[in-house]
């Protein structure tokens, strides 16, 4: 990418555990970034969930692409209820930042989300690829719970046809900034379960998560979707085995 075609992007959350690689890569990569986040040393500094204020913090700028990767995990996920403050990210939380870029004449909205999406459930043994229904009909409340929020992430935008939206679903992370939490779980004798019973899940380090997202701001169709995982799943209790078995903490 020449430096004439260099755009000005915003990303969301990029203190966060996922958003600071985002918008390292970003910067890798050639952009030139503006921080949004809630705490002090961003470049616009506003909550997402408070629209007025984040629409006058971004007041004057000029934006061609806007990056929604905010996250409010206080630790590894072990519960339906540990991802509750960000699935509100992902619903309200989403409406306010497409405002924003619409006020800043962007061009582009790229939300970050999770192939939860799919539901949390058996598929069997077949791949899942974009090409399924994400967010499928039918699913149980268990499923349906972890789904709904991830579905969410991007609505409809009539009032600003000339943004071009897309979602990134990425994988389960682990990696610098994502692994500490569950390294922390069993030294803390709260050591999570481990039984897989041949599920498996794909996960991703947050670096390469990170440079996909980035590859999607570069080059990804207008209103696509893309599946950010790795080609090696794995059970959770084998993630967690692994993980003991790299840090020294007692096995679960």
């Amino acid at each position: 990418m020449g430096m004439d075609d260099t755009r000005n992007v915003l990303p969301a959350g990029a203190s966060g555990v996922f958003g600071r690689h985002v918008a390292e890569e970003l910067r890798t990569a050639g952009h030139r970034v503006l921080s949004l986040g809630r705490g002090p040393g961003h470049d616009v500094v506003a909550d997402l969930m408070h629209r007025d204020a984040l629409l006058r913090a971004v007041d004057g700028l000029k934006i061609d692409t806007v990056v929604h990767a905010a996250t409010a995990l206080r630790g590894a996920p072990m519960k339906r209820r540990d991802t509750a403050a960000t699935d509100a990210l992902r619903v309200e939380g989403t409406a306010h930042p497409i405002e924003a870029a619409r006020a800043v004449g962007a061009r582009r909205m790229i939300a970050e989300s999770m192939v939860f999406g799919y539901g949390y459930r058996d598929f069997g043994d077949r791949w899942v690829t974009e090409d399924d229904v994400f967010g499928p009909p039918g699913l149980d409340r268990h499923s349906q719970a972890w789904s709904s929020p991830k579905r969410s992430a991007v609505p409809s935008i009539p009032s600003a046809p000339s943004i071009s939206r897309s979602l990134v679903r990425i994988a389960p992370t682990c990696g610098p900034g994502g692994t500490e939490a569950l390294v922390e779980l069993p030294r803390r004798r709260r050591p999570p379960t481990a039984a897989d019973r041949g599920r498996v899940l794909s996960r991703l380090e947050l670096r390469q998560s990170a440079r996909a997202l980035a590859l999607v701001v570069e080059d990804g169709r207008p209103g696509g979707a893309y599946d950010i995982v790795d080609d090696t799943p794995m059970g959770f209790g084998a993630h967690v085995r692994a993980t003991a078995a790299a840090f020294g903490t007692p096995r679960p």
